[in-house]
Parts: C-alpha cells; sequence; structure tokens
C-alpha cells in the first residue's frame, strides 16, 4: 500500500465532495449538505481561497481529507480551525486520520498559528478517543450557535 499525504488540489475537488457525503451519511446529515462542486472550485482553489486542504492518497487514490481555515481569536489571535477530518470508511485503522491530523498540525505551526481548533459530536466516540490521543481539550462550557441564510 503506497500512502501519500499531500496538499489538496483543484483536481481533488469531486473525490473531496464525495468524501464530504459519506461523512454526512455517518452523522445521519445528508441533507444538510447544500455546498456543491462548482461552489468548492471557487472557495478552494479560486481567486481568493478560504480554505485550504490536505488529502491522504492511497494506490494513487484519494481516500482522506482534512479541510481547514484559518480564524482569528481577540484572546489567542490566529488559529487554525479544522472544518472536517475524513477517512473513508473503507480505509480506516490504516493510520490515515493520524497522519492527516498531523499534517494538519504542521500547518497551523507554519502559519504561525497559535493553535488549532475543531468540533466535535458528543455521540462519536471514536472520533472522540482518536483525539484523546492527540491530547486534545474538550470545552463543555461552550454552547455551538449559528444562523442560517
Amino acid at each position: 500500500m503506497s500512502i501519500l499525504i499531500r496538499d489538496g488540489v483543484r483536481e481533488d475537488v469531486p473525490t473531496m465532495f464525495e468524501l464530504i457525503k459519506e461523512l454526512a451519511i455517518y452523522e445521519n446529515a445528508t441533507e444538510q449538505v447544500t455546498n456543491t462542486i462548482e461552489q468548492m472550485y471557487v472557495d478552494g482553489f479560486g481567486e481568493n481561497p478560504i480554505f485550504g486542504s490536505v488529502v491522504a492518497e492511497v494506490d494513487g487514490q484519494v481516500v482522506g481529507l482534512s479541510l481547514y481555515y484559518f480564524r482569528y481569536s481577540t484572546w489567542k489571535g490566529k488559529r487554525l480551525y479544522l472544518e472536517d477530518l475524513i477517512v473513508s470508511e473503507k480505509m480506516r485503522g490504516k493510520g490515515l486520520g493520524e497522519q492527516l491530523l498531523e499534517k494538519t498540525i504542521d500547518k497551523a505551526r507554519e502559519n504561525k498559528c497559535t493553535g488549532l481548533m475543531w468540533q466535535v459530536l458528543n455521540w462519536n466516540e471514536p472520533a472522540i478517543n482518536f483525539y484523546k490521543k492527540f491530547g486534545a481539550k474538550f470545552d463543555e462550557e461552550w454552547t455551538n450557535v449559528h444562523i442560517d441564510f
């Protein structure tokens, strides 16, 4: 098995989108995916990209994705926000998630971020246990809030 962890490129977008849909199925939230491949081309690889990505490629096929963007904290400064870390179900348990997260941590350090942040669903025990291996801190104080348009 030949593994390559690399920055995502425009040509990866259709496969990235398939991984996103696979995650939505896992989280029982397929109806919430309103993004499109076309919008991802613009948002990730257009004139003013607003997200970055790292992919896991096995034997020439993308099977994992870390999608991130920069945010700013008035208290902490520049932070990297990990929107999603996805490894195709058939490829889980092979260390790809660890490699993707490590590369994403490297991206945060390379860009002089003060830390990496993300969310995990409280019922997703496999993901919670995975993140604990990295020494992640879980914040029970804050409540997620959003407004959809």
